[in-house]
């Protein structure tokens, strides 16, 4: 068929060809690339159905596609199909804690900032005054690796130069303040054992030990012109109490919640036993000998307890314990009751019930044996008005412990109440059911003279008192304890200025309660 015999769509295609198309016979459409006989509604159709691009292909008519019978117009290449988008990461729920510091010091070339260090460990020492001779035998050592500040055992302190840039002064001498508190509390040692003892080893127990140091630090020495810095952990984030020590934080608490967020925590080998890569070791240069930190306690301790006013209260308990740790006193009392009730002699009596091996040897005479009898215990408590209502309820404690010392013969032990006189001598049954009568002045010698009275006589006379009281004036005739309850050294008398109480007696073993 002709052109003219296209369809609409057909026809219009091929009036829109060039001379070249129409030389063909005007059969086809050169976008169509159809013969003149093929122009039928179909390929009309067909032809109409083109996109846009392909009718202007047909409209210009370019030589070779229109001089060639038959031949297709070239197709689109495909494009390639775009990645399916990464999938979103779960959303996990974060416990809200303080923002640490970055892990990592992120300027390689950033010198350290020393004129602002030394200025921040001025200011720790301005509102800190008691604790400036252990902030200047802090030495400062440049370290990249450290990710905040930290400090050895041999109190050399490392230093990130990013994290002195990129921290206000204030802040910083808080940080000076934390860390030299984790030496003068030798956390270093206190750490190593915690470890020893429960066989807490690995990264895991490494940060519960440092974070439990810093709830032992953190809880109190803030404020009062100390700016606390950001970051500092403190014990409320996991609901516990203030005061404790680092001992009794790991004891009371796994820290398992702050562990993930807290990663970033590193106080160094000073602050819980474990040396790091970074530090310098025993054999370092400018680390300080045991004797040297020992001297540096000693006068921050002398120092504290100059201005006790201006100390927080866990300042002055380590004060007061640094170089006077406290005595297992229970298991010293309850030894030298045992020790006193087995020397030779106490509960020792002749007895016929057996009679002597040694009877052989003198025909017609009975020799008596020597026998030993569980040995009776008077214990006088000083029930005056220096004695406060808890060291009584200690007191009772104790008679129920000398009691298993004893054997647990309570029908063997026996109390007296003594202030200025004293009372008759109750044997116990239970010791909650004691009553303690006094509140006046002291004076022991009555005790003692009511239980030497006594019937039978005990072997072992255990005195638990202030030490505020006269002593008698000759050894009993048995073997004699004294427990004291703490007192200042400098005790107060209103009626007698010059007044100073007189030490238990030379015959008397001496154990401290408390």
């Amino acid at each position: 068929m002709t052109g003219g015999a296209g369809t609409a769509g057909a026809g219009k295609t091929g009036g829109a060809g060039t001379a070249g198309a129409g030389k063909t016979g005007g059969a086809g459409t050169a976008g169509a690339g159809k013969t003149g006989g093929a122009g039928t509604a179909g390929a009309a159709k067909t032809t109409g159905a083109h996109t846009d691009r392909t009718a202007e292909t047909a409209g210009a008519g370019t030589g070779p596609a229109a001089k060639t019978r038959g031949a297709r117009a070239a197709r689109p290449v495909p494009r390639p199909m775009a990645p399916p988008p990464a999938p979103r990461p779960p959303r996990v729920t974060v416990p809200t804690v303080p923002a640490g510091p970055r892990p990592a010091d992120d300027s390689p070339g950033l010198p350290l900032d020393r004129d602002k260090l030394m200025a921040a460990r001025l200011h720790a020492v301005e509102v800190r005054p008691y604790l400036a001779a252990a902030l200047f035998a802090l030495h400062v050592v440049e370290d990249r690796s450290v990710p905040t500040m930290a400090v050895d055992a041999y109190w050399r302190c490392y230093v990130s130069p990013g994290f002195v840039a990129r921290t206000p002064v204030e802040e910083l001498a808080g940080v000076w303040v934390h860390e030299v508190s984790h030496l003068l509390r030798d956390h270093h040692e206190r750490g190593l054992r915690h470890a020893r003892e429960n066989e807490a080893y690995g990264p895991g127990e490494r940060l519960r030990r440092n974070i439990a140091a810093d709830f032992e630090i953190n809880d109190d020495i803030y404020g009062d012109g100390l700016l606390r810095p950001s970051g500092a952990v403190l014990p409320s984030l996991l609901g516990l109490p203030n005061g404790l020590l680092m001992e009794e934080y790991l004891r009371t608490s796994s820290m398992t919640g702050l562990a993930s967020d807290l990663s970033w925590l590193d106080c160094g080998g000073g602050a819980d036993g474990e040396a790091r890569p970074w530090e310098l070791g025993p054999e370092g240069a400018d680390g300080l000998t045991r004797q040297q930190r020992d001297a540096v306690r000693f006068r921050v301790a002398e120092g504290i307890k100059g201005r006790p006013g201006e100390a927080p209260q866990g300042w002055r308990r380590w004060a007061d314990e640094a170089f006077h740790p406290p005595q297992p006193w229970r298991q010293l009392l309850g030894a030298a009751v045992r020790s006193a009730a087995g020397a030779p002699g106490a509960g020792e009596n002749h007895s016929y019930r057996r009679p002597s091996r040694r009877s052989t040897a003198v025909p017609g005479v009975v020799l008596p044996s020597l026998r030993r009898t569980p040995p009776r215990v008077c214990v006088v408590i000083d029930t005056s008005g220096s004695v406060s209502d808890a060291e009584l309820g200690g007191a009772l404690l104790e008679v129920a412990a000398i009691a298993r010392a004893v054997g647990g013969r309570r029908d063997l032990v026996s109390v007296i109440s003594c202030d200025a006189a004293a009372g008759i001598a109750v044997p116990i049954c239970r010791a909650e059911s004691l009553e303690l009568i006094g509140g006046g002045g002291t004076d022991l010698r009555s005790g003692f003279a009511r239980a030497l009275r006594s019937r039978p006589r005990p072997d072992v006379v255990v005195a638990l008192t202030d030490g505020q009281t006269p002593w008698p004036s000759e050894q009993p005739p048995c073997r004699t304890v004294v427990g004291l309850f703490p007192r200042p050294v400098r005790a107060v008398n209103e009626n007698d200025p010059d007044y100073v109480p007189d030490a238990p007696p030379a015959w008397a073993r001496v154990v401290t309660i408390g």
